[in-house]
């Protein structure tokens, strides 16, 4: 039995023995493959997974700079930064959008609307931008949103500063705002700053043109993290930069009493230092709040500042064109003297000027008389200016103009400027393919016609002619100061315009006599316009309608009015323009009280008490009179839905 076992082993050995050797050289094979790729990836894929293997490990995190402050001419802060707490999402990282909203609405208030915008901004942008959530969130909201982080990928709660403008309105259009980085300007300057959450930039005004300095630099931070990404340890930090301070040549104090004093009007203030260029004031009103502007401006408020007729978004001191109506007459009256024609030579003012079978009409319609140059500018007779700048011409009008700075843009961080109009006869010309005519010229004698300049312009006029030098507007007070040219215009034509300026206000028959300072031992020259905004027509005449001061708002004239002071030396420079204010005179007195500041702040501020008392009296009148309204119109509609009723179909 035995002898039969041993035979049928001996006789399976050979296919033991191969078996063992294709297994044995199968797992050799397998051995020295991977022997071979480890081989390959220790020496020579070695380096790139030890990169990999430290990036995984290592996490470098930007530290946001905080952006610079703006500041007035004494350092006061027009826009600084405050503590802020608002959650962002980055729609990339997110797994269920629905489901996050859901969670983050446990903790804030999410209203539909707001639920609809953040669904439209993650439909819109690229998937790593981030989109604000929330803002000026409340400590103990922030701390719970961050506890449930690990459950809500995507979501960033973002500790940091937001931009406060304490000055509010009266600083809008000069500051601007700031606001998050589109997905444009991101594929531009490819910033990984301008994606980091919570991050803004310069949006207009000097936020915009000054962002570069304002912005500072990013500094970053070197840590250790697990495999989850939670921060083990610091292993290095590069600090930030912070912005720098702009400071600006404005006076904080004067910018905001300015605001106050225009009240409910359509207007623009500029002051300027008439020895140095700065500008000291620049204001617009109405205006928006920079404070909303730099968060998010709700729908509603949107639509009824795009539809507002006092246009609250358009900065009206440097972007504003108006035609300068009598303001203009000093640049004819130097065109006139640089001509060569005597101050003293007269003209007879009846009322009316004919040019032809046309009539151009003086404002008086009695006339002024025999009037020559010292007497036809402060009383501002149209009939002198249309004589004696027909006899100058266009081309010497518009020569001087720009002497003076009108028609030009000046080299100021704003984030826009109109150049305005000074027209001639090579413009008419360009434009129209057609000659000039003697009738313009009479129309830019009296500032009217194609010309259109802004407050800026014309606060520069001002400082030119009190001063006799080319002055320049400076805006950035830290900016170097170059020595200022005389203009080259003799200094007793100069004369003879300031003596007429300084009769308009103080002297007998003079259209601004009411906006006398009350300053002691201070006076003030300046000259007042009215621009016409639409035609007046002959029957309007005759039927009284000349004065549009009785006229809907939209058909008054412009009020105009430019202005320096001391005048004996010159210091303060002021351009002042209401929309539809019916008479410069009405810009004169705001003027004045503007000056008073400069001079005697306490005398101003009792005058700005009772102007602020009248302006909300006749505020709550408006709103009375629009209550009224709405309680009437709602009277009226139920009796129309129950007449629908009793329509037989």
């Amino acid at each position: 039995m035995s002898g039969g076992i041993s035979s049928a082993s001996a006789a399976n050995d050979p296919l033991f023995t191969r078996r063992a050797m294709l297994i044995g050289g199968g797992m050799a094979a397998v051995g020295g493959t991977l022997l071979a790729r480890m081989t390959y990836l220790a020496v020579f894929e070695g380096e790139k997974y030890r990169l990999a293997s430290e990036d995984n490990r290592v996490s470098l995190r930007l530290i946001p700079p905080r952006r610079g402050w703006i500041v007035d001419r004494a350092g006061l802060p027009l826009a600084s930064n405050a503590p802020d707490y608002r959650v962002e999402l980055i729609p990339e990282q997110v797994t269920d959008l629905d489901a996050t909203l859901r969670a983050v609405g446990q903790v804030l208030s999410l209203s539909p609307e707001e639920l609809a915008r953040i669904h439209a901004e993650v439909a819109r942008q690229p998937k790593y931008m981030p989109v604000e959530l929330a803002h000026g969130l409340a400590w103990r909201d922030f701390a719970t949103l961050n506890i449930r982080l690990p459950d809500l990928p995507g979501l960033v709660p973002v500790a940091g500063f937001s931009r406060t403008y304490p000055g509010g309105e009266a600083f809008a259009h000069l500051l601007g705002y700031v606001g998050s980085p589109t997905p444009a300007q991101y594929q531009v300057e490819h910033d990984p700053l301008l994606i980091f959450p919570g991050f803004k930039l310069g949006k207009d005004g000097i936020e915009r043109t000054q962002d570069a300095p304002l912005r500072g630099i990013a500094g970053a931070r070197r840590v250790e993290v697990n495999a989850r990404g939670r921060v083990i340890r610091d292993l290095d930090t590069r600090s930030d930069t912070p912005g720098k301070t702009v400071r600006l040549t404005i006076d904080k104090g004067l910018q905001a009493y300015a605001a106050r004093r225009i009240g409910d009007d359509s207007a623009s203030v500029v002051v300027m230092d008439c020895q140095t260029g700065d500008v000291l004031c620049m204001v617009s009103m109405p205006a928006y709040d920079p404070n909303v502007f730099s968060t998010r401006v709700p729908a509603d408020l949107w639509k009824a500042l795009q539809a507002s007729d006092h246009h609250p978004l358009l900065n009206k001191s440097a972007q504003g064109l108006y035609p300068p109506g009598s303001t203009f007459k000093m640049m004819t009256s130097l065109a006139i003297l640089g001509s060569g024609i005597s101050p003293d030579a007269t003209c007879n003012c009846g009322g009316t000027y004919r040019l032809g079978n046309a009539i151009w009409h003086c404002w008086s319609r009695r006339g002024h008389g025999t009037t020559n140059l010292r007497n036809g500018l402060p009383r501002s007779c149209d009939v002198y200016f249309y004589t004696f700048g027909r006899a100058a011409g266009i081309e010497a009008i518009a020569t001087m103009a720009r002497k003076f700075g009108l028609g030009e843009k000046f080299d100021l961080p704003l984030a826009a400027q109109s150049a305005g109009l000074v027209p001639d006869s090579a413009w008419k010309e360009r434009r129209y393919k057609k000659p000039w005519g003697i009738g313009e010229t009479l129309n830019t004698s009296i500032g009217q016609g194609y010309l259109a300049l802004s407050p800026l312009q014309l606060a520069v006029m001002a400082s030119r002619l009190a001063s006799g030098r080319v002055i320049v507007p400076r805006l950035l007070a830290d900016e170097p100061k170059v020595p200022i040219p005389l203009l080259d215009i003799p200094p007793e034509h100069l004369a003879i315009v300031r003596h007429g300026m300084d009769d308009v206000v103080n002297g007998p028959g003079g259209t601004a006599h009411s906006a006398k300072l009350q300053v002691e031992g201070v006076g003030m020259a300046g000259k007042t316009g009215s621009a016409q905004v639409r035609r007046i027509s002959m029957a309007d005449r005759k039927a009284g309608r000349a004065n549009t001061k009785f006229q809907p708002w939209k058909y008054r004239d412009h009020g105009l009015f430019v202005a320096f002071t001391p005048i004996e030396a010159p210091r303060y420079a002021i351009s002042v323009v209401i929309e539809h204010g019916a008479h410069g005179a009405a810009a004169a007195v705001i003027a004045r009280d503007v000056l008073t500041y400069l001079l005697e702040p306490e005398r101003a501020y009792q005058v700005l008490g009772v102007i602020e008392a009248d302006v909300a009296k006749r505020k709550a009148a408006a709103e009375k009179a629009a209550t009224a309204a709405d309680a009437e119109a709602i009277v009226t509609a139920p009796q129309t839905a129950v007449a629908g009723e009793a329509t037989p179909d």
